[in-house]
């Protein structure tokens, strides 16, 4: 039975996630399409049990009146209909209304609304350029899909609970205490109009604060995740005390959120509290003086009095879901500051995917820049101009700042450029997809990052459908295999299941290095870009490793950045950078006899190294 129930909905649609919009309305919207359904059904069953319990205490009213009037002899044989009625009403309608309810919104909806969210949210923001996560916390961007995903759940469901089961609640309570005597009624009228101002003056402060605690709580799980991320960094420089007043700082920003949350709740909670006992005490007198004069009758007296107290008990619930739900409403703005930023570098929708045939390279008056400090654009190409051939092999050199990873950021397309076009084979590669065009190219970068997962996924992150013995291959030829083998985790998981940690923290740098070199290895794309591919392996190793890589460049367009000049100088052709532009060309020989800036670069080498000029 629950089963059923949870596959009425869909948590992981196949659909692309778009960009969703920036109004909290069109925000909540466009993250519940595949639930108008059961968000309806659930409505329509909340309002038929406020209907039946509002009934209920009509029922009671007439059992007052009964008790007081009928002969206890004829009773039974005049009233069995209905009492058979409201022993049905008790017993089945109103719980099996209810359980029917409850399977549909938390089998339904509870799990499978918030998922739908995070999984849409997420694979959206795989899709976000590279610029948005270097500016973003990563724990800040993780927390703010899992809060949104659950505010947006809550946000909905409560606005439908508001409006549907309290209002037909308030309304069928005003008309059963109305058909008693209209007199009744005027004091619940007036306090509803008191209780509305309450909540509309006190409440929308509370959202206002909310989304500043919404922000204050993510910024606080963003500096501890990110402690955590860099703790080797933390206990490398002895600044653990340092981290602590850092994540101290935030926490307190926090608290100072949380504390004026609470005083207007206290408020809040006060306000409604008097409006109740006032409500409470008229309902009271004025049923006592209406009965002196014979006017109602003790079953009257019973419902006024009766709905009067479950409303002071709903009242306060019906508080706390208001104050809820301008929380989420808070919590829910914040998200969409976040998770409603556009992408910035996006496919053309008429983008075909990219065959390499060759792999030829060009940089077509290529200008790239970016903003500075108060906006000002700062150049960092400027009528770029490259051709490399298809299987030449291409070193890049120039000081640090010289633009040499940004050129490999901008040929990867992280970054769209303001003008000029960068071609791969003839084809332009903002005509493709971005995942055709990456597909196509293999990287080693001098930062080598794991994923938290086995070796054996890591690799096999290169191409997914290799088999085992390819993988195994590859790692034999990354001279990685060894090691591999002898590695163990805390789960007791060995060689190619082990675990990594996270970022690869369990491996040595060149153990790391070397796996990525075998994760590049099976992917085996036609065009490799090498960002000191080597730089973190010992000499004995590097020397192997270099001969593996002399391998694998064979037939492939090669890209390679080094600051150690010796790993480069056999490449086909060396490009000099400098200031953003190529101010050098030629093989190594060929710049040495220049006496240029590769010249005096390769003479302030110490041990295979840039010096510093």
């Amino acid at each position: 039975m629950f089963s059923f129930f949870e596959r009425l909905t869909q948590p992981f649609p196949e659909t692309s996630p778009d960009q969703p919009p920036k109004g909290i309305v069109a925000f909540c919207r466009h993250y519940s399409q595949g639930m108008w359904k059961i968000i309806a059904t659930v409505s329509v069953l909340s309002a038929i049990v406020a209907i039946l319990e509002v009934a209920l205490f009509g029922f009671l009213g007439q059992m007052v009146d009964w008790f007081s009037e009928h002969d206890r002899e004829t009773f039974l044989q005049n009233e069995k209909w209905t009492l058979l009625g409201m022993g049905l009403t008790v017993l089945v309608l109103i719980p099996g209304f209810i359980l029917l309810r409850s399977l549909f919104s938390r089998q339904g909806l509870m799990g499978n609304y918030p998922m739908r969210i995070r999984w849409q949210a997420h694979r959206y923001l795989l899709g976000q350029s590279l610029s948005f996560f270097h500016d973003e916390f990563a724990g800040r961007v993780a927390t703010k899909v899992m809060q949104t995903a659950l505010s947006v759940r809550e946000t909905v469901m409560k606005i439908l609970d508001l409006l549907v089961y309290i209002s037909v609640y308030f309304i069928s309570m005003v008309v059963l205490i109305f058909s008693t005597d209209w007199r009744l009624a005027v004091p619940l009228i007036i306090w509803f109009g008191v209780y509305v101002c309450i909540l509309r003056v006190l409440v929308p402060k509370i959202k206002q604060i909310s989304q500043r605690q919404a922000d204050a709580r993510s910024i606080m799980t963003g500096r501890i995740v990110d402690s955590y991320t860099n703790i080797t960094t933390v206990k490398l420089f002895s600044h653990s005390r340092r981290e602590a007043d850092y994540a101290k700082e935030s926490m307190d920003g926090f608290l100072k959120t949380v504390y004026p949350q609470m005083r207007l709740v206290t408020v809040l909670e006060s306000c409604v509290e008097m409006a109740n006992a006032i409500l409470i005490f008229a309902i009271g007198a004025l049923s006592i003086y209406l009965w002196l004069q014979q006017i109602v009758s003790p079953g009257d007296i019973a419902i006024a009095i009766s709905l009067c107290l479950r409303l002071n008990g709903m009242s306060h619930w019906i508080m706390w879901e208001v104050s809820s739900l301008f929380e989420n409403l808070g919590t829910v703005q914040d998200g969409i500051n976040t998770l409603s930023q556009p992408v910035s570098v996006q496919d053309d929708p008429k983008a075909t995917p990219l065959a390499v045939r060759g792999g030829a390279i060009a940089f077509d008056n290529v200008n790239f820049g970016y903003l500075g400090a108060e906006g000002r654009p700062i150049n960092v190409f400027e009528d770029l101009n490259i051709n490399i051939r298809a299987g030449e092999k291409v070193g890049l050199v120039g000081r640090s700042g010289a633009g040499k990873s940004t050129l490999v950021n901008l040929l990867m397309r992280f970054y769209d450029v303001r003008s000029g076009t960068i071609m791969i084979d003839d084809k332009s590669i903002d005509a493709v997809p971005q995942e055709s065009l990456r597909a196509m190219i293999s990287m080693v970068t001098q930062d080598t990052s794991l994923m938290h997962r086995s070796v054996r996924d890591n690799i096999l992150y290169g191409r997914t459908d290799a088999s085992e013995e390819e993988m195994v291959a590859a790692a034999k030829r990354a001279e990685a295999h060894d090691f591999i083998l002898t590695l163990t985790d805390n789960a007791g998981r060995t060689g190619y299941d082990a675990h990594v940690g996270e970022r690869g923290v369990k491996l040595s740098g060149g153990q790391r290095q070397r796996i990525a070199i075998a994760r590049v290895l099976l992917k085996d794309a036609p065009i490799l870009i090498l960002d000191e591919a080597t730089s973190a392996l010992d000499s004995e190793v590097e020397a192997a490793i270099q001969d593996c890589l002399n391998s694998v460049m064979e037939n492939k367009t090669v890209l390679a950045i080094a600051h150690r000049l010796s790993t480069i100088a056999q490449m086909d052709r060396l490009l000099v950078l400098d200031q953003g532009r190529v101010v050098e060309s030629g093989t190594h020989s060929e710049l040495v006899a220049h006496n240029g800036i590769y010249a005096k670069l390769w003479a302030h080498q110490t041990g295979g190294f840039i010096g510093v000029e």
